[in-house]
């Protein structure tokens, strides 16, 4: 348990997420086939998590939609984001209250988009927004880190047949360089907007679509 945040903000004893239910999810991230939607990922999260924890109102909530916010996850499946938000609501059921559980699984049910959930609470919302930067990092990783997560993304999709795989993958990269910020947050924009904006554009070029 950390003695220093175990009980920060007020919400019972019990932890969020205990050593067995990471465990379990651990054993998720895993499975064959996860070459970026890792364990590896969800621990660059966490550190992150780490790094802004004095910015949070709700670290353990936050720490909850980071275990949680992949852990179903299927290359050629569109409910992903989802279904892991209901794996949430199930294991996380008991352990806190409904309105607080309602936040952790808004935050993963919006990975699926990237837009900020629709919470009425301010301090919800900048948590909500901390978490999905927080996701989106590696976009704006040193060039040879991008690289390399593009390379296992494209791995998780060696399904798709490579003319597709470009148009699919241009279209993404080309959304996300076309909204007026990549990163909802300012301490992120300051840090990954500028890189991630190179890396993508560079991303697109390489795949000629």
């Amino acid at each position: 348990m950390d003695l220093v945040h175990g009980n920060s903000s007020g919400h019972g004893n019990e932890a969020l997420i205990d050593e067995p239910l990471k465990n379990e999810l651990s054993a998720l991230y895993r499975a064959e086939g996860r070459h970026y939607h890792s364990l590896a990922h969800i621990e660059a999260m966490l550190v992150l998590a780490g790094h802004y924890r004095a910015s949070l109102h709700d670290p353990e909530a936050v720490e909850a939609a980071i275990w949680f916010h992949d852990a179903i996850y299927d290359s050629r499946a569109k409910d992903n984001e989802a279904r892991s938000a209901a794996l949430a609501e199930k294991k996380l059921a008991g352990r806190t209250d409904e309105q607080r559980l309602g936040r952790v699984t808004a935050m993963i049910s919006a990975t699926a988009t990237h837009e900020l959930p629709q919470f009425d609470d301010e301090n919800a919302v900048r948590d909500a927004a901390l978490f999905l930067d927080m996701d989106l990092a590696i976009l704006g990783a040193p060039p040879d880190a991008f690289d390399a997560y593009e390379q296992a993304v494209r791995r998780e999709y060696g399904w798709v047949e490579e003319p597709m795989w470009r148009a699919g993958r241009s279209a993404v990269l080309k959304g996300f360089l076309a909204r007026p910020h990549i990163f909802h947050t300012e301490e992120f924009r300051h840090r990954f907007e500028a890189q991630a904006r190179q890396n993508m554009a560079r991303s697109i070029e390489a795949l000629g679509a």
